[in-house]
């Protein structure tokens, strides 16, 4: 007798769960050559709210966690997701429409910025902190911190690396982050989604929706418990991304524009991304007094 295959409907990530949408919608995801693979579920604007609910709830015990130990959780999603290559190369091949041979290239890409990024994450402080000379009898000190709950729309084209480009530099700072995945790429993002539960990732530091950007991206740009947006997904849509800033400005949020064309992703990120989202806290303190 011949086996029925077991379809899969993906689910949305919040708070370390895999709820389905509190609407009950679903849609049709396709492959590049238009193809049906799976169904996806279609995250409504309380989806958003609940999952920078989780991201907030997240946040004290993320950002109060040692760099060291962020960099060694962000290195085990690495470790992961190379026992789990084979799922991504079809997750890309997929979305991507390319051949096995270079979504094999964008997986160990996305693996090798995991790493990347972990081992920047008790590092990178004092690059950018240290020191400040200054003229009295008095310590002056700058270290960089994680601004909050930060929303992450992600690269519509560059539906893995693109994705971990944008998210880990976020949460190896101490932040936590709600994600917009790809609306018509986003196996990879749930596959992600899938590592992070199974890896050291506590539940609410990453939170990824799936669906339309017009159901969720504006609750999330206006949303006043969101600390930080990141727009660079939507490069080559000034419309979309003008609009967002506008409705981040109503809580003062940090927000990282989109720019004119995607980022070479495969290029070395620099600095920069990590330092997008957090703080410089100085303290003086007196000293030969």
């Amino acid at each position: 007798m011949s086996r029925i295959d077991v379809r899969k409907t993906h689910k949305l990530f919040i708070g370390g769960a895999f709820p389905r949408s509190e609407s009950g919608h679903s849609y049709p995801v396709h492959d590049a050559k238009g193809a049906f693979v799976a169904n996806a579920a279609l995250a409504s604007r309380k989806d958003a709210r609940d999952a920078v609910a989780a991201a907030r709830k997240a946040f004290g015990g993320w950002a109060g966690r040692t760099a060291y130990n962020r960099g060694q959780v962000v290195y085990r999603i690495a470790e992961v997701m190379e026992d789990r290559k084979p799922q991504f190369v079809d997750a890309v091949t997929m979305s991507e429409g390319v051949g096995k041979a270079v979504a094999g290239r964008t997986v160990d890409a996305a693996i090798d910025r995991l790493v990347w990024y972990a081992g920047w994450a008790d590092k990178y402080a004092q690059v950018v902190g240290g020191g400040n000379p200054v003229s009295g009898p008095f310590f002056n000190l700058s270290s960089p911190e994680p601004t909050g709950v930060v929303a992450v729309l992600a690269p519509q084209g560059s539906s893995l690396l693109g994705l971990v480009s944008v998210v880990a530099p976020v949460i190896v700072t101490g932040n936590t982050c709600v994600v917009a995945a790809s609306a018509d790429r986003p196996l990879p993002a749930v596959t992600v989604a899938e590592v992070l539960a199974t890896s050291d990732v506590p539940g609410g530091v990453v939170n990824i929706l799936t669906g339309s950007l017009d159901r969720t991206a504006p609750t999330l740009a206006s949303h006043m418990d969101v600390n930080a947006v990141d727009l660079v997904g939507l490069a080559g849509d000034p419309q979309t991304a003008a609009a967002l800033e506008e409705a981040a400005a109503d809580n003062l949020k940090r927000v990282r524009r989109a720019p004119a064309a995607e980022p070479d992703w495969t290029q070395e990120p620099g600095l920069d991304s990590l330092t997008a989202f957090t703080e410089t806290k100085t303290v003086w303190h007196p000293i030969g007094i």
